[in-house]
Formats: C-alpha cells, sequence, structure tokens
C-alpha cells in the first residue's frame, strides 16, 4: 500500500499499525514519490536474515571456486590500504 507522508501527519502512527495488519508493507510518498518503506519489524528481520543466508551462499561459492586470497590480517590491511 502507499501512503502520503501528510497521511502520516494527520492519521498518525496509528494508521499505519491498521494498515500492517492487512499488508506486509507501506511505502510512503514524498510530494508523489516513493520515499519511504514501513513494515512490521518480524518482516524485516526475515528480510536481514534472507540477505545473511544469501550472502553466506555466495561465500561458500567462492570458497569452493577458489575465489579467495589466503593472507595475513596486515597484509589484507596493506593490500586495502587501510
Amino acid at each position: 500500500m502507499i501512503i502520503s507522508a501528510n497521511d502520516i501527519k494527520v492519521k498518525g502512527l496509528s494508521f499505519i499499525d491498521k494498515i500492517l495488519k492487512k499488508e506486509k508493507e507501506v511505502f510512503i510518498t514524498l510530494r508523489g514519490k516513493k520515499k519511504f518503506v514501513i513494515m512490521d519489524i518480524e518482516e524485516y528481520e526475515k528480510l536481514k536474515e534472507a540477505e545473511l543466508e544469501s550472502i553466506i551462499r555466495q561465500a561458500e561459492e567462492d570458497y569452493k571456486k577458489g575465489r579467495v586470497i589466503k593472507e595475513s590480517a596486515e597484509e589484507h590491511f596493506k593490500r586495502l590500504k587501510i
């Protein structure tokens, strides 16, 4: 669902809470353009977990295919110019 920032200003957070009981996410527009997304914390945590699982799968694939660099922490920082 999409609502305007003005809707929040006028109707308050209880309005968003009511929408989130029916929808997984609420898009907030500012001057007619989508600017923010509000979602239930459980949905947010599911997305973050899925993102982490994807990163782990990619790292495992890189390791299996030999796309790794073995080096000390000092060498790593030097390579990254840190």
